[in-house]
């Protein structure tokens, strides 16, 4: 699903990661370790095509395909999911306006339909009831007011819809008490098709998860153990 090669990247000119190596398999789950600034983050914001990160050498290959200079959308619609940790607030733009154009975007660019409004609705109904969210918070503007438990639960609804080949989900226990971070993991457990790399450094949770794999990282290069 994954495969990075020799992949080293920079931020205005300071280098923070050198060679990496990392290969995930279809439907693993796979967990990112290492210390704060060994550069989990730098790493899954690159794969995500954060623009703010350079390439300097490498390739990422996804499903089969070099994504190495494709832009951040482009690898969004062929299946890339990225959790980030730190999320904007989009005042005026309300969680269910933001869904629907997502959901459209991505149903276009896999198939070649457009989404109908009902086929959303009766998508989006049945993962905000699972996920327990109440209906009034799909008017409110993105993020605004939400704290980190609740702006989790909107990354699981967004996750669950768009149904993504690969999901990274940078620290998505962090801010979470442990009802959310139970219902992370049971959508991860009800997406078999999907594959996960995530970030965490909480043990509870990993354990929870029971990745396949583990990959370390320390001081921007992949731990050899």
């Amino acid at each position: 699903m994954l495969e990075i090669e020799n992949l080293s990247v920079s931020l205005n000119g300071k280098k923070l990661l050198s060679d990496i190596n990392l290969t995930i398999t279809n439907g693993e789950r796979h967990l990112l370790s290492g210390h704060n600034g060994s550069g989990k983050t730098t790493l899954v914001e690159t794969i995500a095509g954060n623009p703010d990160y350079t390439i300097d050498t490498g390739k990422i290959i996804f499903d089969g395909t070099d994504i190495t200079k494709e832009n951040t959308t482009n690898r969004a619609l062929r299946g890339i999911f990225l959790g980030a940790q730190n999320v904007p607030e989009i005042p005026g733009l309300t969680v269910l306006s933001f869904l629907k154009h997502s959901i459209s975007a991505h149903t276009h660019f896999q198939t070649g339909k457009e989404l109908s409004m009902g086929e959303f609705l009766t998508n989006l109904e049945t993962a905000r009831t699972n996920l327990e969210i109440p209906k009034e918070w799909l008017n409110r503007s993105i993020n605004v007011g939400f704290s980190g438990g609740e702006r989790k639960k909107l990354m699981l609804l967004r996750l669950i819809l768009t149904k993504p080949k690969l999901a990274i989900l940078d620290e998505p226990d962090s801010g979470a008490d442990s009802t959310v971070q139970q219902q992370i993991v049971k959508t991860m457990e009800e997406m078999p098709e999907t594959t996960f790399l995530f970030i965490s450094h909480q043990q509870n949770f990993t354990s929870l998860v029971k990745p396949d794999a583990i990959t370390t990282l320390s001081k921007g290069k992949v731990v050899i153990e």
